[in-house]
């Protein structure tokens, strides 16, 4: 019964991302359905490149930088609380409040004086602007491990390490995961105004759409990223199920 449920998540997960792709890959369908929502538009596609090309530099621009907020999230998160480092939550949570009341256009603007225009600017932004919940959850699901869990991991013999990825990180896992996915879809979200420095993706016929008064082109590009939002929040949502049945 119970692997039964998981595939038939997994089955919706898949017709999900399947359907994102087929979206993104009929073209003449969007020209067709925007010609017809907006007849007065002499122009209803964004020219310069295809919606699949587009989508495609949105979500390696996404997933590069939410892998690399990941990795150090997380290993930050890992190292502050351990006994030398635990000094440095209080720092860690005051940098996670004041990152969070940072709008991302800011963290953009920081960003090109330093790196220029482009794909790095808006991948160090993105970065920067999604490592505070992957550190701050991180460290609050590790410091939320109830000790006497860590009492009886200790009494059985496990040694620090183990502790920490036989015990600690697997009771964690729902709290970091958290973080991760709260993390990742706002990057999807963020990543368009990346266009505004050249960053490209989706945000490219948001723009221009916006800057021609054209809401066909910006519909091109709004409603591939709201989809691509949700349907990464749900394959998220699956891998946290599974890393928590694994634990």
């Amino acid at each position: 019964m119970r692997s039964g449920k998981v595939l038939s998540r997994w089955a919706l997960v898949t017709a999900m991302v399947v359907t994102l792709l087929v979206i993104l890959l009929a073209e003449p369908a969007w020209e067709w359905s925007l010609r017809y929502l907006f007849p007065g538009q002499r122009t209803v596609l964004y020219e310069r490149s295809s919606l699949a090309g587009l989508a495609w530099e949105h979500f390696f621009l996404v997933g590069l930088a939410s892998l690399l907020s990941t990795l150090l999230g997380v290993t930050g998160g890992v190292l502050v609380t351990r006994t030398g480092g635990r000094d440095f939550i209080p720092v860690i949570d005051n940098l996670a409040s004041i990152g969070q009341t940072f709008p991302p256009v800011a963290v953009l603007a920081l960003a090109v004086p330093l790196l220029g225009f482009g794909f790095t600017p808006a991948l160090f932004a993105l970065f920067l602007y999604g490592l505070m919940p992957v550190l701050h959850n991180t460290v609050t699901g590790l410091m939320s491990v109830p000790p006497e869990v860590l009492d009886a991991a200790e009494g059985m013999g496990m040694r620090p390490l183990q502790s920490l990825f036989r015990v600690e990180l697997p009771v964690a896992i729902p709290v970091i995961m958290g973080g991760i996915r709260t993390s990742t879809v706002i990057s999807v979200g963020t990543a368009t105004i990346g266009a505004t420095i050249g960053a490209g993706g989706l945000g490219a016929p948001i723009i221009s759409g916006l800057i021609s008064n054209n809401p066909a082109v910006v519909l091109q590009g709004a409603i591939p990223a709201a989809l691509m939002a949700v349907v990464v929040d749900k394959v998220l949502g699956e891998i946290e199920v599974a890393l928590m049945r694994g634990r």
